[in-house]
C-alpha cells in the first residue's frame, strides 16, 4: 500500500490511536509499524484475534500487561556469557511474572472447552517458575540483595555487621574520654571509613589517620589508630561482599541464558498478544463491529462513523460500490459532507485490511484492494511552481498508471480548478477510462455534466449529500440514486440577495442547464415527499403494531378474567344446587318418616327419585369442564426452570424436578409444592435472549439477566487500578469503596490500588477499609514490578 494514501486519509491518526492502547515495547512496535495487508487470508484471521480479543474481554475483563520491559539487550548479552546486573534480572523476573499472568488469563476460556485463534498464543507462554522464585529470593531491588542469595553472602554480611559494631564500640569509646578535642560529639565517614571530627587546635591529641578537612579549616576528620586495622578489615569485607553478589549475578545469568530461547519467545508472544488487545481496545473505545470480505470488489458500509469526528455529533452515512455501479459520482454543496463521505470510505478500508474493525452496523462488507489510490484537498505547491490544478493533475496522471481492476480510486472536486467546460470534459473522460478499467472509483464534482455522465451511463450511479435550503444548514446524510443540487440559486436568496440579480442570473443559464436543475429540484422534492411519507408510514406502522399488542394483551386478560369469572359462578351455582340438594334430601326423609303409617312411603319414594335425578343433572351442567391442554407434550419437553400453568389448579408455576416414569413432575406454585402429571401442564412462553458463547458461532438461550448486563457494561469501562495519592483519607475511602464495588460487578479478579508511601497514612485507610470489605478475599502489598510498598494488589471472592 502507497505511503501517501495513508497520510492522505489520516491513517497514521488511527495508528496512534491504537499504540495510546499498547503497554508493552514490542506490542507498541507493532501497532507503529501496521500496515493494510492485501491477501484475505490473513486479513480474516486479524479480524477474528480482534474479535476473540473483544470477546475475552468482555467475558473475563481486561488483560494487564504490566511489567514487561525490553530484555532484548540483555539477552544478546547473555548469549557472549555476559553477567546481567541486578535490574536487568528484575526485567526479566518482571517479564517473567506478567507472562504467568497473562497465561493464566488465557485459560479461562479452555475450563469451558471453548478454544479460540488466541489459544495457541497463550499455551505458548513459558512462565519458568523456578528461575523467576530464585531471582525473586535472591534479589530484592535494584540496588539491594537478599542475605539468603548465597551462604557465603549470608557470612561476609554478618562478619561486616560484627565488624561495623566494634568499630563503633571503640569509637564510642574515645569519643567519651576526648570530648574536649571534639568538634562534635558524632561519628562520620570519609571515603568509607569511620572519623571523628577534632578541632585543629588538637589534632595533635588525636593520634591517627587524617582524611578531610572543614571548609572553613576549624575541624580535622581523623580516623583514630585504634580503629584503622578495624577498618582495613571492614574494607576488605566489603570487598569479599561484592565479589559473592558477583557470583551469585552469575550463577543467575547462567540459568536464564539456558532459558534465552523460552524469554525470547515469551517477550515475543506477549507483544503480539498486548498487540491484538490493543486493536480490541481500540474497537471498544470507537464502538466497531468486525466487517466481512470478499475479493469482488463490493463494498456496502451501514451507518458508518469516521473514527476522527466527534462521536457525538457525526452522522452515520451509508454506502455502497461495486455490485449494481462501479462508479459513484458525488454532487452537492460545499461543507455537505461529500469529502467526509470519501475519506470515510477509504479510511474503512485501510483499517479493515489492518486487522481493525470499523466504526459501523453489523453485517457491513469490505472489499480486498491491492492499492488505495485518493486526489484529496489543495495540494498546491510553491516550491514546484504548481497550480491547484497542475498539482492535482500530477496527482492523477500517477493514479491513471498504476490503477487497476484490484484497486480503490477516490477523487475529490475531479476536474476543479481551470476552465468549467474543460475540466468537466477532462473528468468524464478520466472517469470512463476507469470505468472501462473496472476500476472502483468515487468522486465528488460541482460539474452538472458528471450528473448527466451518471444518468446516462450505465454502471455508473449519483449521489448526494442532503442539503436543507429552509435552514442553509447540510444533514450530511449520503444518499446513492439522487444527484445533488448546488443550490446556489436558493441559498443567495436566503442571504439576501436581490431577486431582480437571481433572475438575472437564471436567464444567463442555457436552456438545456436550467431545464436539467428543474428536474433535479423536481426530484429532490419527490424525493422529500417520499420520505415524509414513508416515515409516516413506518410511524403508522409501529403504531399499528403497538396496538394489535395492546389489543391482543387486553385479550388474553378478558379471557383469563372470564374463564375465572364462569368457574367462580359455577362453583357458587354448585354449592347453592348442593344445598338444595341436601334441603330436598332431608325435607322428602320427614315425609316419608311421617307418612310411613298411612301406606304412600313407595309413592314418595319414587317422587324423591324423580327429584334428586334432575338436580343430578342441572348439577352436571354446571359443573366445570377439566381444561386441556393445547396440544400433547411429552416428557422430555420439559426442563427444570420451565414455567407452566396447573391447568386443573388454574395456576402458573415452575417445574422443580424431572418427569418421573409415571409421567409426573414437582411444581413450585409460590408457596404450594405439588406433584402434577404432565397431562395436567402447560407450557408457558417466557421472553427469551440469544447470547453467542464463546466465538465458535453457537447460540444458547437465556433468561433476561439484569446483572449479566451490568456486569458486561463494567467489565469495558472499569480500569483494573484505582490512584489514590494527593487525597486525603476522608477524600480516598468513599471513591475506593464506590471503585471496589464497581469492580466486583465487573467481576474482575485483582485489582491495584495506588496509594503511594509518603507518611503511611493513606496506605493504612486503605487497609483499614479492604479488611472489613466483604467482596475482599484478600490483599496484600505490590511485588517489584507492580509498585512495591505504594500500591495494595486486592483479590476478590465470588460465590461459585
Amino acid at each position: 500500500m502507497n505511503r501517501k494514501v495513508l497520510h492522505t486519509l489520516e491513517f497514521e491518526k488511527i495508528i496512534e490511536n491504537l499504540t495510546d492502547h499498547a503497554y508493552t515495547p514490542a506490542g507498541r512496535e507493532l501497532c507503529r509499524t501496521l500496515e493494510p495487508m492485501s491477501h484475505i487470508d490473513d486479513i480474516r484471521l486479524a479480524q477474528r484475534e480482534t474479535s476473540d480479543a473483544v470477546s475475552r474481554v468482555i467475558h473475563n475483563g481486561p488483560l494487564s500487561f504490566s511489567g514487561v520491559h525490553d530484555i532484548r539487550g540483555s539477552l544478546k548479552r547473555l548469549q557472549i556469557g555476559g553477567v546481567l546486573g541486578m535490574s536487568e534480572l528484575l526485567h526479566i523476573s518482571s517479564l517473567l511474572s506478567a507472562a504467568a499472568r497473562v497465561k493464566s488469563y488465557g485459560r479461562s476460556n479452555m475450563e469451558d472447552g471453548i478454544a479460540d485463534s488466541l489459544t495457541e498464543a497463550f499455551s505458548l507462554l513459558e512462565p519458568l517458575t523456578p528461575l523467576n522464585q530464585e531471582i525473586q529470593r535472591c534479589i530484592l531491588s535494584e540496588e539491594e540483595m537478599s542475605d539468603d542469595a548465597s551462604s557465603g553472602l549470608r557470612h561476609v554480611r554478618r562478619s561486616i555487621r560484627i565488624t561495623g559494631e566494634r568499630i563503633h564500640s571503640q569509637l564510642n569509646t574515645l569519643l567519651n574520654g576526648n570530648r574536649a578535642y571534639l568538634q562534635d560529639a558524632v561519628i562520620t565517614t570519609r571515603d568509607g571509613r569511620y572519623c571523628l571530627p577534632v578541632k585543629a587546635e588538637y589534632k595533635a591529641q588525636v593520634p591517627g589517620m587524617i582524611h578531610d578537612q572543614s571548609s572553613t579549616g576549624s575541624t580535622y576528620f581523623i580516623e583514630p589508630m585504634a580503629v584503622i586495622r578495624l577498618n582495613n578489615e571492614l574494607r576488605e569485607l566489603e570487598a569479599q561482599e561484592q565479589k559473592e553478589i558477583e557470583a551469585v549475578l552469575a550463577v543467575l545469568s547462567s540459568s536464564a541464558a539456558e532459558q534465552a530461547v523460552f524469554l525470547e519467545s515469551d517477550y515475543e508472544l506477549l507483544g503480539r498478544l498486548d498487540f491484538i488487545f490493543a486493536r480490541a481496545a481500540l474497537s471498544a473505545h470507537y464502538k466497531c463491529t468486525e466487517p466481512s470480505f470478499n475479493t469482488e470488489g463490493y463494498l456496502y458500509i451501514k451507518d458508518a462513523r469516521h473514527p476522527l469526528l466527534d462521536s457525538r455529533t457525526v452522522v452515520p452515512i451509508t454506502a455502497e460500490l461495486g455490485k449494481e455501479f462501479d462508479l459513484l459520482i458525488i454532487t452537492g454543496p460545499n461543507t455537505g459532507g461529500k469529502t467526509v463521505s470519501l475519506k470515510t470510505v477509504g479510511l474503512f478500508t485501510l483499517m479493515g485490511q489492518s486487522g481493525l474493525h470499523i466504526p459501523a452496523f453489523e453485517g457491513s462488507q469490505l472489499a480486498v484492494f491491492d492499492e488505495v489510490f485518493a486526489d484529496i484537498g489543495d495540494e498546491q505547491s510553491i516550491e514546484q511552481s504548481l497550480s491547484t490544478f497542475s498539482s492535482h493533475m500530477t496527482n492523477i496522471v500517477s493514479i491513471l498508471e498504476k490503477a487497476d481492476s484490484r484497486s480503490l480510486v477516490l477523487f475529490d472536486e475531479l476536474g476543479a480548478g481551470t476552465d468549467p467546460a474543460e475540466g468537466a470534459a477532462l473528468a468524464i473522460s478520466i472517469l470512463t477510462f476507469l470505468h472501462n478499467m473496472k476500476v472502483r472509483t468515487m468522486a465528488t464534482t460541482h460539474y452538472s455534466e458528471l450528473k448527466v455522465y451518471a444518468l446516462s451511463t450505465d454502471g455508473v450511479e449519483n449521489a448526494c449529500c442532503e442539503f436543507d435550503v429552509d435552514t442553509l444548514r447540510p444533514t450530511y446524510r449520503l444518499l446513492i440514486g439522487i444527484p445533488g443540487k448546488s443550490n446556489a440559486f436558493a441559498i443567495s436568496k436566503k442571504l439576501g440577495l436581490p431577486d431582480y440579480i437571481i433572475e438575472d442570473a437564471r436567464k444567463r443559464i442555457g436552456s438545456e442547464d436550467a431545464a436539467f436543475e428543474d428536474l433535479l429540484s423536481d426530484l429532490e422534492k419527490n424525493r422529500v415527499e417520499l420520505e415524509r411519507e414513508r416515515l409516516e408510514v413506518n410511524s403508522y406502522k409501529a403504531e399499528i403494531a403497538m396496538l394489535k399488542e395492546q389489543l391482543s394483551k387486553k385479550q388474553d386478560r378478558l379471557d383469563e378474567n372470564r374463564e375465572k369469572i364462569l368457574a367462580r359462578a359455577n362453583e357458587e351455582a354448585r354449592k347453592i344446587l348442593a344445598d338444595a340438594k341436601a334441603s330436598a334430601d332431608e325435607t322428602i326423609r320427614n315425609i316419608n318418616r311421617l307418612s310411613a303409617k298411612s301406606g304412600v312411603g313407595k309413592e314418595l319414594e319414587k317422587e324423591r327419585k324423580k327429584l334428586r335425578d334432575h338436580l343430578d343433572k342441572v348439577s352436571s351442567s354446571m359443573a366445570v369442564k377439566a381444561q386441556k391442554p393445547k396440544r400433547a407434550y411429552r416428557p422430555e419437553d420439559f426442563r427444570v426452570g420451565d414455567a407452566v400453568r396447573v391447568l386443573s389448579m388454574n395456576l402458573n408455576g415452575t417445574v422443580s424436578t424431572l418427569p418421573n416414569a409415571k409421567g409426573e413432575v414437582t411444581v413450585q406454585m409460590g408457596i404450594l409444592r405439588s406433584q402434577v402429571n404432565i397431562k395436567d401442564l402447560e407450557l408457558l412462553q417466557e421472553d427469551t435472549i440469544s447470547t453467542p458463547i464463546g466465538n465458535m458461532g453457537k447460540k444458547e438461550t437465556q433468561r433476561n439477566s439484569h446483572s449479566g448486563s451490568i456486569r458486561m457494561s463494567k467489565s469495558s469501562s472499569v480500569s483494573p487500578e484505582i490512584n489514590l495519592i494527593g487525597k486525603t483519607t476522608d477524600e480516598a475511602v468513599p471513591e475506593l469503596d464506590k471503585y471496589i464495588d464497581d469492580a466486583y460487578l465487573a467481576h474482575l479478579p485483582q485489582v491495584r490500588v495506588i496509594h503511594g508511601r509518603g507518611t503511611g497514612a493513606l496506605k493504612k485507610a486503605v487497609h483499614q477499609f479492604l479488611r472489613r470489605c466483604r467482596h475482599v478475599s484478600s490483599y496484600r502489598l505490590g511485588d517489584f514490578g507492580e509498585g512495591g510498598t505504594g500500591v495494595t494488589i486486592v483479590q476478590f471472592s465470588y460465590d461459585k
